[in-house]
């Protein structure tokens, strides 16, 4: 039993350091316009992860692995470690949907920013694609890093194709609308250019108000929720983690029934709080998918 579980955590650990780290074997990745956009997909661009939706299964599974061989081992009970496999394997949507929630905040909140970069540069007399360009050195930190590649795709592929390859890597609604309105400045030209960025980015503040006030009057119920579903599972090891009656209790059948059936309980309402608190994301009307090659 050991040997397997050390066996079996070796193998977790790999798939899990990949997975935190963004190394995990991963098919070439082609971006394409797509209208059926597929949103496991697209929830994992949005993280800043450039694999399948498979592959992440995988690595999540190969974590909860892991999980049940430490606490197998710590606790020697078959059902506390379930409970704690389950608890680790949701660790990593939950990690990275924080981090694709920051990532597309940052990027949001940038844009006010970077629209005045661009208003500044074209009233300068620079053309509109040199001021998108020039994002690249000179806007804010999200936005540099989207448009690091734009000059070489502009240059070999023409602007409004560079913009799009740009929209479907930032996988963003507020981005979408901000490079939707940069193709059409860019085709109409003329001194109407200006006018088309001042009211983008005055309804671009608007957006990102109305955001930052949604995400403030929520953070605190999330925190809340959360806390009062994991801290019971906290003391559930805790006591069992050294031999005595609660460990002898857990360890026979009516302990075994107890534990699953709280532990149905506790995710049914975790789901259920979830899917309450909510907030829906905006459709990507104006994008469209990447799709990626293979099997999902």
């Amino acid at each position: 039993m050991i040997v397997l579980a050390a066996l079996a955590s070796a193998v977790a650990v790999g798939l899990g350091v990949g997975l935190i780290l963004g190394v995990v074997p991963r098919e070439r990745t082609v971006v394409e316009a797509d209208p059926q956009v597929d949103p496991r997909q697209q929830w994992l661009i949005q993280a800043g992860l450039g694999i399948t939706p498979r592959q992440f299964r995988v690595a999540s599974l190969g974590v909860g692995v892991l999980a049940f061989a430490f606490m197998l081992l710590l606790t020697g009970l078959a059902a506390v470690a379930l409970v704690a496999a389950a608890l680790v394997a949701v660790l990593p949507r939950a990690f990275y949907s924080r981090r694709r929630a920051l990532r597309m905040s940052e990027v949001q909140k940038s844009w006010p920013d970077g629209l005045r970069d661009l208003i500044a540069s074209v009233t300068a007399g620079m053309s509109l694609q040199r001021a998108v360009e020039n994002l690249a050195l000179t806007g804010p930190a999200p936005i540099r890093e989207a448009f690091a590649r734009f000059q070489y795709l502009a240059r070999t592929l023409g602007m409004v194709p560079a913009l799009e390859v740009v929209k479907e890597e930032l996988a963003d609604p507020t981005s979408d609308r901000v490079i939707e309105i940069l193709i059409l400045a860019h085709q109409r030209g003329g001194a109407i250019v200006p006018e088309i960025l001042r009211d983008l980015a005055d309804a671009t503040v608007r957006d990102v108000w109305t955001l930052e006030e949604i995400e403030t009057q929520s953070l605190e119920q999330k925190i809340n929720a959360r806390a009062v579903f994991i801290l019971p599972w906290f003391v559930l090891v805790a006591i069992t983690a050294r031999p005595g009656p609660f460990r002898d209790f857990y360890a026979s059948g009516g302990g075994l029934l107890v534990v699953v059936f709280c532990g149905v309980l506790s995710g049914f309402g975790m789901w259920l709080v979830s899917r309450l608190g909510a907030e829906p994301d905006e459709p990507r009307v104006l994008g469209g998918a990447a799709r990626v090659g293979g099997d999902l």
